[in-house]
């Protein structure tokens, strides 16, 4: 009998040796990890599987436009000829996504586009020729380099890039047709200059000198002689801050989205000749988040972020009264990548919701008329997904402060376990999106999502957004915990079930919480989230280290440093009593390698679970399909190990 007892073992033993597993691919580095079963694939695959598009550009005369969607492992641009036509797909690239893809403005023979390499941020800029399909590159293939910016002509685009010192951004002018024209034309000091936009006649350039997300300024270039002009003044008793902002069609003055006089970010008209402003967007109590202006001059069509949600409004140029539209709504919900055509009367945009993937559609403003012009595919049934929940609760202080709740299933009964997803930034906010294949740990597992905006956060006001800069960050974490508090008193939530998580300042407040609440979370996962401010800052690339220091406090000031040092979670890692799984990419330029590193070390002390993925080919995030599909098994074998048993 005992002989028999033995046997069955081995041969139990040796079946599950022999079950099939997912391994990691060759650009992974799994570490402390467990093998994750084959069959893990099979049941999440209808979450993963399915596509969304984008707006990109409209052709300059033909009336078809450039979307980006997934074929493959890395998004793609394609050419969708006519409303509901098929997607040709036009680039074929291994690498990050393409970014800041345009059309040639007045002939549309070519296209170009941005993209990095495995993730390191050094953007390039190239020219995709139509007929060809030949792709040549056009800056030094070294540097970071910004999107190009097109002159009304179309001969030329203006970029800023880092290639002088690695730090600064100095402005470039180039012919795409001929990039041995490539020529910088102003030295500027600082990594936070960018172009906005061309004077119509393409003498001046329009640019803007970012120090913070408080405090900006525009200037404008002029080419014939390299000299710029301050048109927004320095030195006021309260910073300003410019945003986006285009030139009039007559060339008098420029729209310009800023929180001038406001505690949001609106719409308002800088006259150049007169310096007078005037507020556009007077009717909207919220931030602004992005404009364009048609090509007759007439319209504006702008996007504002309403307690999250993101709402398309088509305004008079002159006056900001919004257009009474025939046939649909003058407001659209969830709409994202807004683009004119240049008949002036009609206007591309991305639209999604949480039952729908994101696809673009067109907006006759003349007849009111909505066309669709992708069917975006997924393999399950999106329409059982469920609509989030705005949450308020008080923090430490009596702040009200809000989030989404994402409630799972309702066939799930019971308390409900809750993984809290912090959003980076930390000037971010979390607005209601399609979670994709996150809707498996609802649908699947009955887990809840809650995705908090604590201070800090944009979207709710400039002052809002100051409550968490240098030594007043202490009030941001004591904002979790109080999140924690009212989980606790929610009779359908597990207080005794929650994970925490998040990607980059969410990752770093990841393992704030792990540090300071231990006793209360079950497990955490941090992705590309600093470990420690100080070493952060030291360590960032060069070109964004005076950003970040105005928003987390100059690491070289004693008592900053002090402050850093002391609530670093890398120098109180033996707090973390909890599972603890770490996500990072090898080329990341704005969350080192070394930040991670060091904290999987330090944990690893405490004799608890550190599981370790780190991706060759990836940078501040996965975004290759076959890593970001491992990291989203693996993240759910940690999830079903120590956030439900």
């Amino acid at each position: 009998m005992k002989k028999k007892v033995i046997l069955l073992l081995l041969m139990v033993a040796s079946a599950s040796a022999q079950a099939p597993e997912i391994t990691p691919n060759e650009n992974l580095v799994a570490d402390g990890l467990p093998k994750i079963p084959a069959a893990l694939a099979a049941e999440v695959a209808p979450y993963n599987q399915g596509r969304s598009a984008e707006f990109l550009s409209w052709h300059p005369i033909r009336r078809e436009l450039l979307i980006a969607t997934f074929f493959g492992d890395t998004p793609q641009v394609h050419l969708v000829r006519f409303p509901g036509g098929a997607r040709t797909q036009l680039t074929f690239l291994d690498s990050r996504p393409t970014r800041g893809v345009s059309y040639q403005p007045t002939k549309g023979d070519y296209f170009i586009f941005s993209k990095d390499n495995g993730g390191d941020e050094n953007s390039q800029n190239y020219r995709y020729d139509v007929d060809t399909r030949k792709i040549t590159l056009l800056t030094d293939g070294k540097s970071k380099n910004s999107r190009g910016s097109w002159s009304h002509a179309g001969d030329r685009i203006a970029y800023t890039s880092t290639r002088r010192t690695g730090k600064d951004t100095d402005l470039y002018v180039e012919d795409p047709l001929n990039p041995q024209s490539d020529r910088m034309v102003a030295q500027f000091e600082g990594g936070g200059w960018q172009v906005l936009d061309w004077r119509p006649d393409d003498r001046e350039i329009l640019l803007k000198e970012m120090i913070s997300i408080n405090e900006s300024y525009l200037w404008t270039l002029s080419l014939s002689d390299g000299k710029k002009k301050l048109i927004t003044p320095k030195g006021g008793a309260t910073k300003i801050y410019y945003g986006d902002a285009k030139f009039r069609k007559d060339g008098s003055g420029i729209y310009v989205v800023s929180d001038r006089d406001s505690e949001f970010n609106r719409l308002g008209f800088l006259n150049l000749n007169t310096n007078d402003y005037t507020l556009i967007t007077r009717q909207f109590d919220w931030d602004v988040t992005e404009f364009d202006v048609s090509p007759d001059g007439r319209s504006l069509a702008v996007v504002t972020n309403e307690a999250g949600f993101t709402v398309l409004h088509v305004l008079d140029a002159v006056s900001g009264k919004e257009s009474q539209l025939t046939g649909a709504t003058s407001a659209l919900t969830g709409v994202i990548s807004i683009g004119w055509q240049k008949n002036g009367f009609e206007l591309a945009f991305s639209q999604d919701s949480a039952k729908r993937n994101t696809d673009v559609y067109s907006l006759n403003i003349k007849t009111g008329n909505i066309e669709r012009w992708t069917y975006s595919e997924s393999a399950i049934d999106m329409s059982q997904f469920v609509e989030p929940q705005l949450i308020k609760w008080k923090s430490f202080d009596d702040r009200e402060l809000t989030g989404f709740l994402y409630r799972p299933h309702a066939r799930f009964t019971g308390k409900r376990p809750v993984i809290i997803d912090i959003h980076g930034g930390p000037e971010g906010q979390f607005q209601p999106y399609p979670l994709g294949r996150l809707n498996y740990y609802m649908n699947e597992l009955g887990v809840a999502l809650l995705f908090p905006n604590i201070r800090g956060s944009s979207g709710y006001g400039k002052a809002f957004l100051k409550l968490d800069d240098g030594l007043l960050r202490e009030s941001a974490y004591k904002d979790i915990g109080a999140l924690l508090d009212w989980i606790k008193s929610n009779r359908d939530l597990d207080a005794d079930r929650i994970m925490v998580t998040g990607v980059s300042y969410g990752g770093y407040m990841t393992l704030i919480t792990a540090t300071r609440y231990s006793d209360r979370i079950r497990c955490a996962v941090d992705i590309v989230g600093p470990s420690n401010l100080a070493t952060f800052l030291e360590r960032t690339a060069d070109y964004r280290r005076d950003l970040r220091r105005v928003e987390y406090g100059d690491e070289r000031d004693p008592k900053i440093r002090a402050f850093l040092e002391e609530t670093a979670p890398l120098n109180n890692a033996s707090k973390i009593q909890k599972p603890l799984f770490v996500i990072q990419g090898k080329n990341d330029p704005r969350t080192p390698l070394a930040e991670s590193e060091q904290i999987v070390q330090a944990v690893r002390k405490n004799n608890v679970p550190v599981w370790y993925l780190l991706g060759k080919n990836e940078g501040h995030g996965f975004y290759n399909k076959a890593n970001s599909d491992y990291q989203f098994y693996a993240t759910i074998e940690f999830v079903k190990r120590y956030l439900l048993q």
